[in-house]
């Protein structure tokens, strides 16, 4: 059978096809319906810590323990914060299903966050020193922007123009994130 043969025969998906709907289930994945606002916060907070990082005196295992530390805190401080202003506005009272709830909404930013750490697995493991491991997940983390503003776009059914600027936007984005860690180090 040729490769011909393997594109258009009935039952099969071309490749491109599967790989093109195996993309879109990680983006799917990732941003998780239920709060893509907090997968995106945690990307991008881990994103500018990672811009700060030094990378001189760290290993990767220092580097991996102080971002999980930083996204646990960012998890919990936010999911107090959402917790608190609802009890401000009076809405609700303070209780372990009330924290539970929010909690559980909110480990959206943990699904962001874990995407930069595992490229500094991926090339901890690869064999790459803990800078480049740094400089990967940045990109990853720029490029994770861009892709979800492309899909932002695509989805709400933005004419070409709109989800061309709204590609560039989440490009500036990241790019500022690059533009961070040029002005830290």
């Amino acid at each position: 059978m040729g490769r011909r043969d393997a594109i258009t025969r009935p039952g099969r998906t071309p490749r491109t096809a599967r790989s093109r709907t195996a993309f879109w289930r990680a983006v799917d994945w990732l941003v998780a319906s239920e709060n893509p606002a907090g997968t995106i916060y945690g990307l991008l907070a881990i994103g500018a810590l990672l811009a700060a990082e030094s990378g001189r005196h760290e290993t990767h295992l220092d580097t991996l323990l102080s971002a999980g530390v930083a996204a646990c805190g960012y998890w919990l401080l936010h999911s107090y914060a959402t917790v608190l202003g609802e009890r401000l506005r009076g809405a609700v009272r303070l209780d372990l299903r009330t924290l539970a709830t929010t909690l559980s909404h909110d480990r959206a930013l943990l699904r962001g966050a874990a995407v930069p750490l595992v490229v500094i697995v991926i090339t901890w493991l690869a064999g790459a020193d803990q800078e480049l491991g740094v400089r990967v997940a940045l990109w990853t983390t720029v490029a994770c922007i861009f892709v979800f503003e492309l899909t932002a776009g695509l989805r709400s059914g933005a004419a070409p123009h709109e989800v061309a600027l709204e590609a560039g936007i989440g490009l500036l984005l990241g790019l500022a994130l690059l533009a961070l860690r040029l002005l830290l180090h």
